[in-house]
């Protein structure tokens, strides 16, 4: 059993004010009053705000140049084409670093280059440019003209230094924090390097390589290559990468999966077949479903089974990789769920672990390719942030840190790199190598290193609810608007709703013995609602008060609305 607090339900309530202004223009004839409260809680306060939100276009979008060193990379890509060099690829193994090869493939062979692509071992040669990695990549496709590394590179001094010593010129094309020292190299481009403050901070290196393509075709038109075609890709890689859904990452994952719905790239459609997967694509459909088995290969092994999906074109290749995939997914699960099990038993022997600001987790037995899931879910759970490390033979650990809002694991990271080997990434999730003899004084540092960050409340557990409904208000006029707001994700959080004093119909109907299908009745009202690892044997007393999310169903081409059912208590 967890250990961790129930959580407080906390009612949101935006400024009434803000409310009002919205619903007396234009808008206020268009959307149900629900959705008008909604778009002011996201900060969506003015009319002409909220109609970008609501219809982001492609048309919108700004100037790629506008990027660092973009006009530097293309062109000494246009260099490379023109000469026809040799191009290698070297991308990182998860679904940003996969959509990402795979977008600049398709992209460079329009304008007649045919690069070669390069995924690290996660195992011998760790993430991102590794001189065993070079190593590797020169054996199997010798040394190129030019290397372009791909959501990998910003800190990779001494690989490109080693690259310049080799005579080879090097692209690199990522959205990794800058470090103090950059590495040499033809362009580095990184929207980090101007701030946080600065245009396209929220892109990952799947959007980077969209704005980089738009460059290369601004500069250089092609007639027979549309870019558009590909969003599909963009729409993967970003939402698999949790980066905010928000300015053009929305426009480009609206379109995106509106292209993924009926895709023309034969690895996602036997994706989507093996998932079970019909007619329109939403973006946690990625999360949960597609982004995982494209991740699978990657977390265990190598990525290559990935990869080859993406590039493919033959319709029975693609069913086979496809496959692989989802075994390889199959096999992850199973994993993940050994070290998690491990991780619960450890923290329940010692309560003192989970005790601290940020819990720090160490074990020879665990697999480093699902420590960082593992993390997320322990993060959930106890509501602060939490780093996995597997430790190898010799005491050498790789790790994942996972955290909460407010708390940047990179900040608390800076006060303890002298017991590191190597760390880096985003305020919310990090990476970590080190000895095994400082696990304890590295514990105890990441504490320090997050207590110095409390500021209020950041690790107490909060249900955040968005709005106040009666199921009488699930009806087509709040449906029709409430698909405006999609995409939701990272930045765009789905709604939670808060339905007061609603009855279920027990016992329901309960599957696979974890999940529990109820029917809800308010008054008159009666709506069908699903509850995934509830807790079937151990419900509280109804009537109940609900926390909801209203998710959009396709099946067969019908499309429905559900309620899923967050957390339940007994009506207040």
């Amino acid at each position: 059993m967890s250990s961790a607090p129930a959580p407080l339900w906390s009612l949101q309530s935006p400024d009434a004010a803000v409310v009002q202004a919205l619903a007396q223009g234009p808008l206020g004839r268009e959307l149900n009053p629900l959705l008008l409260h909604l778009l002011a809680l996201r900060g969506h306060e003015v009319e002409a705000l909220a109609r970008t939100f609501l219809n982001p276009r492609l048309s919108d979008l700004g100037d790629p140049f506008v990027l660092p060193n973009m006009q530097a990379a293309v062109e000494r890509i246009f260099q490379a084409v023109d000469k026809k060099e040799s191009v290698v690829l070297y991308g990182d193994y998860d679904v940003d670093g996969v959509t990402s090869i795979t977008l600049l493939t398709h992209t460079l062979r329009a304008y007649g280059l045919d690069p070669r692509a390069f995924l690290p071992l996660r195992m011998e040669e760790g993430y991102g440019l590794s001189l065993d990695g070079l190593a590797r990549c020169f054996e199997r496709h010798g040394k190129p003209d030019l290397l372009i590394a791909l959501d990998c590179g910003t800190g990779s001094v001494a690989e490109a230094d080693w690259l310049k010593a080799q005579g080879v010129e090097c692209i690199i094309v990522d959205h990794h924090e800058p470090t103090p020292r950059l590495p040499e190299c033809a362009a580095l481009v990184n929207p980090k390097l101007q701030g946080e403050g600065g245009p396209f901070t929220y892109l990952c290196t799947v959007g980077l390589v969209f704005k980089l393509a738009h460059a290369l075709l601004k500069t250089r038109r092609l007639e027979h290559f549309d870019l558009k075609d590909h969003l599909d890709l963009v729409a993967m890689g970003t939402v698999a990468d949790l980066v905010p859904l928000k300015e053009e990452n929305r426009a480009l994952v609206r379109k995106g999966l509106d292209v993924l719905g009926a895709t023309r790239c034969v690895g996602l459609k036997a994706l989507k077949d093996i998932t079970g997967l019909d007619g329109f694509v939403q973006a946690h459909h990625i999360g949960f479903r597609l982004g995982p088995r494209l991740n699978a290969a990657g977390r265990l092994d190598t990525a290559q089974t990935a990869l080859d999906l993406l590039l493919c074109t033959d319709p029975q290749e693609a069913n086979e990789f496809a496959s692989l995939l989802d075994l390889h997914n199959r096999e992850r699960q199973e994993v993940e769920n050994t070290v998690q099990r491990e991780a619960q038993a450890m923290l329940a022997s010692d309560p003192t672990l989970a005790q601290g600001e940020c819990i720090v987790l160490g074990s020879r037995g665990w697999h480093p390719g699902v420590v960082g899931i593992v993390a997320s879910r322990l993060m959930r759970e106890y509501h602060r942030p939490v780093l996995m490390l597997a430790f190898d033979e010799n005491g050498m650990g790789k790790g994942s840190g996972r955290s909460v809002a407010g708390i940047s694991l990179v900040a608390a990271l800076d006060s303890c790199r002298h017991l590191l080997d190597k760390g880096g990434g985003h305020p919310m999730a990090v990476g970590v190598a080190l000895q095994e003899g400082n696990l304890a004084a590295f514990r105890s540092a990441m504490i320090e290193g997050v207590r110095a960050q409390i500021r209020a409340d950041e690790l107490a557990p909060r249900l955040h609810l968005d709005a106040e409904i009666r199921l009488a208000d699930l009806a087509p006029p709040f449906f029709d608007g409430y698909a405006r707001m999609e995409p939701f994700g990272m930045g765009n959080p789905e709604p939670v709703f808060l339905c007061r004093g609603v009855e279920p119909n027990l016992p329901g109907q309960v599957l696979k013995e974890k999940h529990w299908k109820l029917m809800l009745r308010q008054g008159k009202e009666v709506r069908p609602a699903m509850w995934f690892n509830a807790p079937v044997k151990d419900a509280p007393p109804s009537p109940w008060d609900v926390a909801i999310k209203v998710q959009r169903h396709s099946w067969r081409g019908q499309v429905s609305w559900q309620l899923m059912i967050c957390e339940v208590r007994t009506a207040e």
